[in-house]
């Protein structure tokens, strides 16, 4: 068999690969499993086949992530971020046409670069907390930055984790609130890239396969996550933040 799943055997068995590791980051500190497969990917599959690629995984993972501790849990965590949920999930829609019309170099560093200074003033001690009466609107409109984002790249986490950093949850409720967020995040991008054709024959089958090595290297990665404790927690999230932002800026470059 030359090849599997529309793709060459070789191309195939490096996006498992890169599956692999994305899931065992997402499965440490709660998100860049798309980040890491979208920037990778890119490097040697099709755009169609980069995008459609994540969408299954993402899925899968973040439903075991939102369900890890229970349902009540889940249910407290959905109700409590609501409105960017809301607000991500009408902005995918809005944007998820416009996937092939926007330029790569505008979105991506009109992400890149406020995600990394966000994450290196952070890290440098510097307090970028949210205030209390600002927080509906920053949750709205965050929400939908985080929507516009995912719509055209799959990419919808930097906008959320930089919200819950300002208000400094608790490791557990964060992982939690990524879960539901990137969760139902992850199925309105399922359902707007069945609508616009991407997700169908040998791109749906690849989709599919990639769940397996996510999963494995979630499982992996939750291990990791039971050790840190808050502030280590923090640093690492803080440090992944700069280097996905880091490397939207390369790529834009690029």
């Amino acid at each position: 068999m030359d090849q599997i799943a529309g793709l060459p055997q070789a191309v195939f068995w490096a996006a498992m690969g890169v599956t692999l590791l994305a899931g065992m980051v997402k499965g440490a500190i709660g998100f860049a499993m798309p980040i890491i497969m979208i920037s990778l990917f890119s490097s040697f599959l099709p755009p169609e086949f980069a995008l459609a690629g994540l969408i299954l995984p993402t899925l899968s993972t973040n439903i075991h992530q939102t369900f890890r501790d229970g349902l009540r849990p889940a249910k407290e965590a959905a109700w409590g971020i609501r409105r960017f949920v809301i607000a991500t999930v009408v902005f995918i829609f809005v944007s998820a046409p416009f996937a092939d019309d926007i330029p790569q170099v505008g979105f991506l560093l009109l992400l890149g670069v406020p995600i990394t200074l966000y994450a290196a003033l952070q890290l440098s001690g510097r307090s970028l907390a949210i205030r209390t009466e600002h927080q509906r609107g920053a949750e709205w409109g965050l929400g939908a930055l985080a929507g516009l984002y995912g719509g055209v790249s799959g990419i919808w986490g930097p906008p959320l984790i930089i919200y819950l950093l300002s208000l400094d949850y608790p490791k557990a409720v964060n992982v939690r609130i990524q879960g539901v967020v990137f969760m139902i995040g992850a199925f309105a991008l399922l359902c707007a890239h069945l609508t616009t054709g991407l997700l169908t024959g040998d791109r749906l089958l690849f989709s599919a396969l990639l769940i397996v090595p996510a999963f494995g290297g979630m499982l992996l990665g939750q291990r990791l996550q039971d050790g840190l404790d808050q502030k280590k927690f923090r640093w690492w999230t803080q440090i992944f933040l700069i280097g996905t932002g880091l490397n939207l800026i390369r790529q834009a470059i690029m």
